[in-house]
């Protein structure tokens, strides 16, 4: 009997698991990676602002799937771009599902209120070749 639970737990963990070639993969078919670039980058309070409202809008939405948010780890490379501030990454099941996040409220709400707090965004859109 215990080998057979233990079977069964290990087929459980196996079919939860996203996984290729060992390695967990991100969830969703589709990654939205926005860099934010600070209007006032040695503002700590700003940081702050903008980051609880990143928080609020990945918990509030109801099509993000899984989200990254971080800062530059400043290695040092040459091909690494060190000068954003803050990194917004999300995941959506499907391209549609990242459309309807653009008009979505919740998003909509929190551009209008943290816009004054970058000065520059650049976006990275992709769809994920490992979930196929």
């Amino acid at each position: 009997m215990k080998y057979l639970i233990r079977i069964l737990f290990v087929f459980c963990l196996f079919l939860t698991s996203s996984s290729i070639l060992g390695q967990e993969t991100i969830k969703g078919k589709f990654e939205h990676v926005v860099l934010f670039w600070m209007e006032n980058p040695d503002s700590e309070a700003d940081k702050k602002k903008l980051i609880n409202g990143m928080k609020e809008l990945i918990k509030s939405s109801e099509f993000v799937v899984s989200a990254h948010l971080g800062v530059p780890a400043m290695t040092d490379r040459e091909v690494v771009d060190n000068s954003y501030s803050i990194n917004y990454t999300v995941t959506f099941n499907s391209k549609k599902d990242q459309e309807a996040y653009q008009i979505e409220k919740v998003h909509k709400d929190f551009i209008e209120k943290h816009q004054h707090l970058w000065s520059k965004v650049l976006i990275y859109d992709s769809i994920n070749l490992l979930e196929e």
